[in-house]
């Protein structure tokens, strides 16, 4: 589907950093973050996709959800957004300021769960690994869904289905097809087929808090 966002710019007092953001620790980070935000996305009657931060002196932090059918409006990220500030006001728990961002997975959405390499088995996608492989990272190909706790990957141009740990996996991402378009906008999902009438990109919606 085409990316929904929702946006608050989010101020914070100065006060001593709880991390710091080199990539080691923004992993500690972003899995506290997902603890503290997941029961907040299930309250919700949504499903956590994935959690970022990114940023240099004014961080992001990037919350992707959907519905259990896949689908995201710009009005369930406004709704998410509003449920997630409160458990966000209390914990605090980003040094300084941030924006907070709320997103459905787009039409070419990561795949970053098991559940996402079994749900969009047989469609092609990128995916790059946090380690080499045979000489390399970077695979191009299908998803052929998931074996033994493992991504199933059938790589472009190899006869054998290969299986990496999902550790391994660094970013998954469908490529943009008219095929995943037309099956997108089958899936009855009102926003896309407004997207795609239109030619618009994502849509966006932005609240500053002081």
């Amino acid at each position: 589907m085409t990316p929904k966002r929702y946006s608050k710019n989010r101020k914070r007092a100065p006060r001593g950093p709880l991390f710091r953001y080199n990539r080691g620790h923004l992993a500690l980070l972003e899995d506290r973050l997902i603890a503290l935000i997941e029961p907040v996305v299930e309250t919700a009657g949504f499903e956590l996709v994935r959690v970022r931060v990114t940023g240099g002196n004014t961080k992001t932090l990037q919350v992707m959800a959907e519905r259990s059918d896949h689908t995201m409006t710009a009005e369930d990220c406004a709704r998410l957004s509003r449920a997630l500030s409160p458990a966000l006001e209390e914990a605090d728990p980003i040094e300084g300021h941030y924006n907070l961002e709320v997103s459905s997975p787009g039409i070419d959405r990561p795949l970053v769960r098991l559940k996402d390499f079994d749900a969009w088995q047989g469609w092609p996608a990128k995916l790059e690994l946090n380690r080499l492989v045979e000489g390399r990272k970077r695979f191009s190909g299908v998803v052929a869904g998931v074996d033994d706790g493992k991504v199933a990957f059938d790589i472009e141009g190899e006869d054998e289905t290969a299986l990496f740990p999902l550790e391994w996996v660094a970013t998954a991402k469908l490529v943009l097809t008219e095929e995943l378009i037309r099956e997108s906008l089958k899936s009855g999902d009102a926003q896309l087929k407004s997207a795609a009438d239109d030619g618009e990109g994502d849509e966006e919606m932005t609240e500053t808090l002081q």
